[in-house]
């Protein structure tokens, strides 16, 4: 949990029930979270095999440009924004190279360092896979919006 708050400045714990209790229906609304948390995944996951990529070059890509430096990201934030093990980010880097999907150059405030960008291929990969991700979240908005409301009432 440390690790998890680390990175994302949260904790992965959800606020308790009012009383403690659960009830039927906070059972079934976190079925249905889920159920739509791996409905998205799964065409997440198509749809990056579908363009060519593995869901973690994907995931890769979004990271490196989500993360909005314009400079680049370096292997550490890609590893951080994933969740994955230093040595397993410089492997990915390393194949998305070979696809000429990202680029290194040396970061100019620390030359020890490396930084990765975009190519325009990686871009355009990236852009394609973005738009049909946004269209199929707002498909799921309506499903995900009553699910989350249903949450927030709890909490309150």
């Amino acid at each position: 949990m440390a690790d998890s708050k680390r990175k994302t400045g949260r904790t992965a714990r959800a606020a308790p029930s009012r009383g403690g209790a659960m009830r039927e229906a906070d059972y079934a609304a976190l079925a249905q979270f889920r159920y739509q948390l791996r409905t998205f995944l799964a065409f997440s996951e198509a749809a990056a095999q579908n363009a060519g990529l593995t869901p973690q070059q994907h995931q890769a890509l979004l990271a490196i440009k989500g993360l909005a430096d314009p400079n680049g990201a370096s292997v550490g934030d890609i590893a951080g924004f994933l969740l994955i093990r230093h040595h397993t980010a410089v492997e990915l880097v390393d194949r998305m190279a070979k696809l000429k999907l990202i680029g290194r150059e040396a970061d100019p405030e620390d030359a020890r360092r490396v930084l990765v960008k975009l190519t325009a291929k990686g871009e355009q990969k990236l852009r394609s896979l973005s738009r049909i991700h946004l269209d199929e979240l707002s498909a799921a908005a309506p499903a995900l919006g009553k699910i989350l409301r249903s949450f927030l009432a709890k909490v309150r």
